[in-house]
């Protein structure tokens, strides 16, 4: 783990140096400051140690909420007033959070020997069950306002008959609980915070005989498995199944890589009727008889993930030590004999937690599936250039709000390869920088003709009197080469234009790991200068590929209006001629660029270079009877009656 998370402040209202124990007794070597017990408000009101500080807060209900602690002496007290502290110290809770990079609090329980109102314990405005579930559901509620502070389930530590620690304990040191909780905890807060930094496992690799069915398919047929049916360990083989479909169902990635004949594994895979798994919820496959260890590493390749985003799950224990032996970055877990043990051995795995949950995350499998019929339409294609064509690439763009600010802060922190300024940002301060003035940040998403790619793309510019600057240009790694990267320079000049910028530059930023970055700018023909800095004196340098198709929303004339509104474009309206100002000129010019830009299936063309006639400039944007014109150094977006040609109507405005 890096240094980010190193600093790590522990505060509590009883003594909770075991758990501090336990967190620098792991390789990660944490600094574990621990805050004096029992003055928790005390310590949420003092100043971080470093700008890169994490805490965790570990509290007691009976002991942080003073009319909870009354409510346990079975006293008759006001619920409402219990939400209302509640919320007091979540609000103490988000102001430390400001300064803080992340900050882990844990959720509430009763404790387990506390038979609290018995039967009427769950009896709303009597039991205390009650009362501490809508607690736990009000400070969850107000803690989700701050993107980096998340809930930990304290019930995960307790156990079941393990959490109790002997009363001496309490008395004697003030620590309610037991080594065992201690260190479970600990556990769960390092998964806490490898979720945070991106470093969960995304991709499990399974076998299949004996792993996904029982038995040998190659021996007795796909008709000859345990799978289902009134066999209970067919039953734990489909349980299995369900649970890897379930974290499928949450974005992790499904594999196979097998010993086997394809073909036959294929066929039980799509005709036997208790398989849960289909050939849909697998991003891919090696089955063959070749080196497990080889067909990992070529299939990780294939799909674009890291090894250190595998676990591979096979009941042959061979096989394991091959894998663990070959490629040390790949989780290859201990698994059990017995096949009714899969679940639980997959449920105790604690790799796969994430910060942040997407519908890209929720919709990857089917990604990647079509990225598999994408593949087989490249090998078949002619040329490059017709496979591109052929997969009707469009682009949507939106800005960054609410509804996208998750993706968008994952593409900014995850994405490596082709990222310009590399920048790493919560959500908070991209949506502080993008509603700057002279900024704009564009999310860009994709589908083609195979589905949905989901939000695959951010450009960011700044403008500085007359003087553009592309910020951030980051493009997800499943769409690179597709021309989408040129689509998108487009989209930041007609930005830069509408901000007022007539010229562009871009400064490559190198890691590690954003060489591609380098290349794929070289490739725009931009002049390079000193220090990797990038120029285009002009915004019409910048065009959509004839392959690609941006979608401004503009399904007719009125719809082009309306993206240039959305756009922030001044535009004044008068009956059914709109005039732009100068900057939303520049943009309805960049957004025509010196190519076609198609819109949706009802599209108009914005046809035709700009050109000069009668020493004016102008453009020609009909195909519906309406378009973009330029007019004695006025713009304006004009909507025509079908009953006139357009070329005529232009003519008889302009004299």
């Amino acid at each position: 783990m890096s240094t980010a998370l190193r600093n790590l402040q522990l505060i509590s209202d009883f003594n909770v140096k075991p758990l501090a124990q336990f967190l620098a007794a792991t390789n990660d070597s944490f600094e574990v400051d621990v805050a004096p017990f029992a003055q928790v408000y005390q310590s949420l009101d003092m100043p971080p140690a470093s700008t890169d500080e994490t805490a965790v807060v570990w509290t007691l209900p009976e002991r942080i909420i003073p009319s909870f602690a009354r409510a346990m002496s079975l006293e008759k007290v006001c619920h409402e007033s219990c939400l209302a502290e509640t919320r007091d110290f979540a609000k103490a809770v988000l102001t430390f959070a400001r300064k803080r990079r992340y900050v882990f609090v844990s959720s509430w329980a009763l404790p387990s020997d506390h038979r609290g109102y018995g039967v009427l314990d769950w009896m709303p405005q009597i039991g205390l069950s009650n009362l501490i579930a809508r607690m736990n559901l009000c400070l969850a509620d107000e803690l989700s306002k701050a993107p980096n502070v998340h809930i930990l389930d304290v019930t995960r530590w307790l156990g079941s008959g393990t959490g109790i620690t002997p009363p001496k304990m309490w008395y004697a040191a003030k620590v309610p609980f037991s080594n065992a909780v201690f260190e479970r905890a600990a556990k769960d807060c390092l998964s806490a915070m490898r979720a945070v930094k991106g470093q969960s496992r995304k991709l499990i690799v399974v076998d299949l005989d004996n792993t996904l069915w029982g038995g040998v398919i190659g021996e007795t047929g796909w008709q000859g498995v345990r799978l289902g049916g009134h066999d209970h360990v067919g039953e734990a083989f489909k349980d299995f199944q369900s649970s890897l479909l379930a974290l499928s169902n949450r974005g992790i990635q499904l594999a196979i890589v097998s010993k086997n004949d394809e073909t036959v594994a294929i066929e039980a895979i799509d005709l036997h009727p208790e398989m849960v798994l289909k050939r849909r919820h697998f991003a891919g496959w090696r089955i063959n008889w070749s080196d497990k260890a080889a067909n990992i590493t070529s299939l990780v390749q294939e799909l674009n993930f890291g090894l250190s985003a595998v676990v591979f799950i096979d009941d042959n224990p061979v096989e394991r030590d091959r894998v663990a032996a070959a490629l040390p970055d790949v989780m290859v877990p201990e698994w059990p004999i017995d096949p009714t043990a899969y679940v639980t051995a997959l449920r105790k795995l604690d790799c796969f937690d994430v910060a942040v949950l997407t519908n890209e995350d929720r919709n990857r499998t089917a990604m990647y599936a079509a990225e598999r019929d994408r593949r087989t339409v490249m090998l078949v294609a002619d040329s490059a250039d017709t496979w591109l064509s052929k997969l009707d690439t469009h682009l949507r763009i939106a800005r960054i709000d609410s509804s996208n600010i998750a993706r968008v802060a994952q593409l900014f922190n995850k994405t490596n390869q082709l990222n310009l300024s590399t920048r790493r940002l919560p959500d908070s301060e991209i949506l502080a920088w993008s509603n700057a003035p002279k900024r704009s940040m564009i999310a860009v998403s994709a589908t083609d003709k195979f589905g949905e790619m989901g939000l695959v793309g951010v450009v960011s510019v700044e403008v500085d009197a007359c003087h553009g600057r592309l910020v951030d240009f980051i493009l997800s790694c499943r769409v690179m080469g597709r021309k989408v990267e040129d689509a998108m320079l487009h989209v930041a000049a007609a930005e830069a234009a509408r901000l007022g910028g007539t010229s562009l530059v871009a400064q490559y930023l190198p890691t590690a790991r954003n060489r591609p970055t380098l290349d794929v700018f070289r490739d725009f023909k931009l002049t390079e200068k000193d220090n990797q800095l990038f120029f285009a004196g002009s915004l019409d340098h910048f065009t959509v590929p004839n392959e690609v198709v941006v979608d401004y929303g503009m399904g007719n004339i009125r719809s082009v209006h309306n993206a240039l509104v959305r756009l922030d474009c001044s535009v004044k309206t008068s009956d059914k001629v709109h005039e732009l100002d100068a900057n939303s000129w520049r943009a309805a010019r960049c957004l025509v660029g010196r190519a076609s830009l198609l819109s949706t299936r009802q599209c108009c063309h914005l046809l035709i270079p700009f050109a000069r006639w009668r020493g004016e400039e102008r453009s020609f944007a009909f195909r519906l009877g309406g378009g973009i014109r330029s007019h004695q150094r006025k713009c304006y977006l004009v909507e025509k009656s079908p009953k006139n040609k357009p070329n005529r109507a232009w003519r008889r405005q302009a004299k």
